[in-house]
């Protein structure tokens, strides 16, 4: 079955059906083989498409500019200092005038209001490439994997051990939910996710049969998992959490043992990167000990993290031609 998703914007998962989300995850599987069998439908021809970062990226930015390119668009990198959004000008005045020349809108940033106003005032379907609340990207760029190594979503056992509060987290509980799996997020009570988001994504249960557990006990959550998920402990912008971070989120730290506790020689190991699994990064030359994953489980056998991130390029590539 087909959809007319022209003019869309995707903000977030909350948005579209599971029927939608399959037709993108479909179309993404479809434009991946194109891709590779050196096919091209230049589907974004002439189109001219703005690409707002007022956060660092190295996945999304790459993803929206290949995908673009690869389609035939023309793409505009805007930095948060190249813009008067939100500052000299308000992000109303800014969307009116972007929507005048550009075709499409990525947003990838702080508020995620900013992400919501670009929408409403531009005129053109805008992207969230994250927000502080979101990153429906990076769950499509998910569930594109899981199917390419299971075959399926519904009753995919998954477990997600780490933040709980954070984009990520918020985002795959509700698109999980929506798509009919076992969803459990294990971290430290004082970050269970927000109560809302909670309640919606209960209601989604009802009504695909998923299930949603919330657990401080990190083994009950990977026992019989399909997947194992974290993400770093402390977001962009949270720095100044990083001490207390590592003192909640350590037991829940997926190592080789915690991998173990599954029970499922083929589960497989999800992290939407950037990651802290060696000495390497700027956090850990800090606090060596924050790493959400050990490099033994990040390097080892169980790990997909490059194919995940390479779906990004496909599932984004999905998005805009079904919306542009």
């Amino acid at each position: 079955m087909g959809f007319n998703l022209k003019g869309r914007s995707f903000l977030s998962l909350m948005d579209f059906t599971p029927e939608e989300i399959n037709f993108f995850l479909t179309l993404s599987s479809t434009l991946k083989k194109n891709k590779y069998s050196g096919i091209k439908t230049k589907n974004l021809e002439d189109k001219n498409i703005a690409l707002i970062f007022e956060k660092p990226s190295t996945r999304t930015h790459c993803a929206f500019a290949v995908a673009a390119a690869d389609e035939g668009a023309n793409t505009e990198y805007l930095a948060g200092s190249d813009l008067h959004l939100g500052a000299d000008e308000t992000v109303k005045d800014t969307a009116r005038v972007l929507g005048r020349m550009f075709d499409g809108i990525e947003f990838r940033g702080f508020k995620h209001n900013t992400c919501e106003q670009l929408a409403k005032y531009s005129g053109v379907p805008v992207w969230n490439g994250l927000t502080d609340k979101f990153h429906p990207t990076q769950i499509l760029a998910d569930f594109l994997t899981i199917i390419e190594y299971k075959g399926y979503l519904r009753g995919i056992k998954f477990a997600y051990c780490g933040d709980g509060r954070s984009n990520m987290a918020n985002s795959l509980m509700l698109g999980a939910t929506k798509m009919g799996m076992d969803f459990r997020i294990s971290t430290h009570k004082s970050l269970f996710p927000d109560t809302e988001l909670v309640e919606q994504a209960h209601q989604y249960c009802k009504l695909s049969g998923a299930a949603l557990t919330l657990t401080t006990n990190p083994v009950e959550a990977v026992g019989g998992a399909d997947v194992i998920y974290t993400d770093v402990w402390v977001s962009m912008g949270e720095e100044d959490k990083i001490k207390k971070r590592i003192k909640l989120l350590h037991p829940y730290q997926v190592n080789q043992s915690l991998i173990d506790k599954a029970v499922n020689p083929d589960v497989i190991f999800m992290h939407c990167l950037p990651c802290n699994h060696t000495n390497e990064t700027r956090i850990t030359k800090q606090y060596s000990d924050i790493c959400e994953v050990t490099d033994e489980v990040f390097e080892g056998k169980h790990s997909v993290v490059f194919d995940e991130a390479e779906n990004r390029l496909h599932t984004i590539k999905a998005v805009m031609v079904a919306t542009l």
